[in-house]
């Protein structure tokens, strides 16, 4: 995978959809679509290196593997809300695409929750105990 190869169909796809848009819209969200789709593909190997490294952090560290399964959901959820989002921008659709992005964020807040009670619940414990005699 090389950052060139990606940049190159980028440009590529991107030229040929300013061309197609004005005579064939729908293909041409479609083809920007799988070009978004074939980048993707092409990131698997570099998403996977991630994942292992975030994972082998996290063993070392010690930490719940609930709380790092939760995070990397939380990562994905986010990218995937915005790919979705700009996919409805390039079909002109705005206000479906902040609704797109609404429900994102609003799927990443309650999946924290877990997450933020423990660290609230951490930082009450570590709190000295005030009043009571």
């Amino acid at each position: 995978m090389d950052i060139l190869q990606i940049v190159g169909l980028g440009l590529a796809v991107t030229f040929l959809v300013l061309i197609l848009k004005e005579r064939n819209p729908v293909f041409a969200l479609l083809l920007s679509m799988i070009a978004g789709i074939i980048i993707f593909i092409m990131l698997v190997d570099q998403i996977q290196l991630i994942l292992n490294m975030l994972s082998k952090m996290a063993e070392t560290a010690h930490l719940n593997n609930v709380y790092v399964a939760t995070i990397l959901k939380i990562i994905g959820i986010a990218y995937i809300s915005d790919f979705g989002a700009e996919i409805a921008k390039d079909a002109g659709q705005g206000a479906l695409a902040g609704k797109i992005e609404l429900a994102g964020k609003v799927v990443i807040l309650v999946m924290a929750i877990p997450i933020m009670t423990s660290i609230v619940e951490t930082v009450m414990n570590l709190m000295p105990q005030v009043g009571g005699g």
